[in-house]
């Protein structure tokens, strides 16, 4: 038989369950959201960008990342020239995956540097706009880090690192977008009107590194050709906030459609290198 105290209890956790906030697939209810507290009170994190790109590493014009775009889709000259001189005319963007081997990849050493470095949460590209995804991807089956290259769950080791080794938040980055993948390249000639590439990869992708990883951060990407209704961005985020294994202590930027960047979302970034203009001074 229970005692008062109990059912006093049992009674305060049916009444908390029952009014528990649900977040709707709709911009007005997913901004209510509060930013987690762990979010507001941290003061450094520390944002990796890797991937293939790290081969060659070269871009005057900015970015390494953007590399193989300025070379494959711009067509500029200079990268033209760089690569055929330095690998010759039939050398592909894909050779460079086998040369990233990362022998010197030690997830251990990262973190106790990240932690040394008093940083409170890092953030990782598990896969940018090139489409290579750091983790053994079910969908991304010959284009990630397990199946060429390194061999190896890069965004696996790095996270049990982190949470093995230190106390710093895990977060992931994730590009919504596909320089040059057929499925996105044919949305994209539908006007948008298809969502072949959002229901086939962007979108699984996604809720597999979060039920897999449990990041704290999901740091979106890639968006700003199309708009959040094509990325289906509001039910992702619905999902996360609600139902996934992060729901609690996740938090999102905001670029998830070229109608949410710097409007929507978590916090705002606005756009790469973004000075809001405002100083904050801390006594």
């Amino acid at each position: 038989m229970l005692s008062k105290v109990d059912l006093s209890l049992v009674l305060l956790t049916l009444c908390s369950c029952a009014f528990a906030v649900r977040y709707e697939p709709t911009w007005e209810s997913i901004d209510s959201r509060p930013i987690p507290a762990w979010y507001d009170e941290v003061k450094l994190g520390i944002f990796i960008h890797f991937g293939v790109f790290a081969v060659p590493s070269w871009n005057p014009n900015g970015s390494t990342a953007w590399m193989w775009y300025y070379w494959k889709a711009l067509k500029e000259k200079i990268f033209i020239d760089f690569m055929t001189n330095n690998y010759g005319p039939e050398f592909t963007y894909a050779d460079f995956a086998s040369q990233l081997t990362m022998e010197f990849f030690n997830a251990d050493e990262w973190a106790n540097i990240f932690a040394l470095s008093g940083a409170e949460y890092i953030a990782l590209t598990s896969k940018h706009h090139e489409g290579f995804c750091n983790w053994p991807s079910k969908y991304s089956f010959n284009w990630n880090s397990m199946e060429v290259g390194p061999k190896r769950d890069v965004v696996g080791e790095l996270a049990n690192a982190i949470r093995n080794k230190t106390k710093l938040h895990f977060g992931l980055y994730h590009s919504l977008y596909e320089w040059f993948h057929p499925l996105y390249l044919q949305d994209k000639a539908n006007g948008y009107r298809t969502q072949n590439f959002v229901n086939d990869k962007t979108m699984p992708e996604l809720y597999e590194i979060v039920n897999k990883y449990k990041p704290e951060v999901i740091w979106s990407d890639g968006d700003w050709e199309a708009s959040s209704d094509y990325w289906q961005s509001k039910e992702f985020i619905a999902w996360l906030y609600n139902d996934s294994p992060v729901k609690d202590t996740v938090v999102t930027n905001d670029r998830w459609g070229n109608d949410s960047t710097c409007k929507h979302g978590g916090f705002l970034t606005c756009e790469d290198r973004y000075q809001p203009g405002i100083t904050i001074t801390y006594f």
